[in-house]
């Protein structure tokens, strides 16, 4: 079964970021789902959506796109044995620190992983669901390859200059 990422993102709000890691995440051969639910206004949508991908057997990596309390992450963590990474939204204001706050500050037994770059979580889920699939693996190591090739290719830009 082909290793598959489920984006939760708590309100349409949340669409352009939850796009920036779906985007990334095919780049690495895997299938996305974006959904949307909030643990807040709709929880027992929210169960819903877990309970159906949960019983489809598939490897899986839940990211979860919510600011402010971030309940998303809280809420699916426990209810899931995959693992899950809180990637909430950028805020331009003071909201952001306490964004970042409610996704770190978890209760004992909730183990949620923490990554802001969209790209980035993509990249942490491909690398543990490239242990369920080859072709995720491949392109997991394409890609790292290709990150090195660029630096090298700017390090040798930089001494012609």
């Amino acid at each position: 079964m082909k290793p598959q990422v489920i984006i939760l993102m708590g309100s349409p709000a949340d669409m352009d970021h939850s796009n920036k890691i779906a985007d990334a995440a095919r780049v690495f051969a895997l299938d996305v789902e974006v959904r949307v639910g909030s643990a807040h206004r709709t929880p027992e949508h929210v169960l819903g959506l877990i309970r159906e991908y949960e019983a489809n057997g598939r490897p899986k990596v839940y990211i979860t796109v919510a600011g402010r309390s971030n309940a998303l992450s809280g809420f699916t963590d426990p209810q899931v044995t995959a693992p899950v990474i809180a990637c909430p939204p950028p805020s331009d204001d003071a909201q952001s620190v306490n964004d970042i706050w409610s996704s770190v500050r978890m209760p004992p037994g909730v183990a949620c992983a923490f990554i802001a770059e969209p790209v980035n979580a993509a990249a942490f889920a491909a690398k543990v669901l490239a242990h369920h699939d080859s072709a995720v693996a491949t392109a997991v190591a394409n890609a790292q390859q290709a990150q090195r090739e660029r630096v090298l290719a700017a390090d040798a830009k930089s001494r012609n200059a």
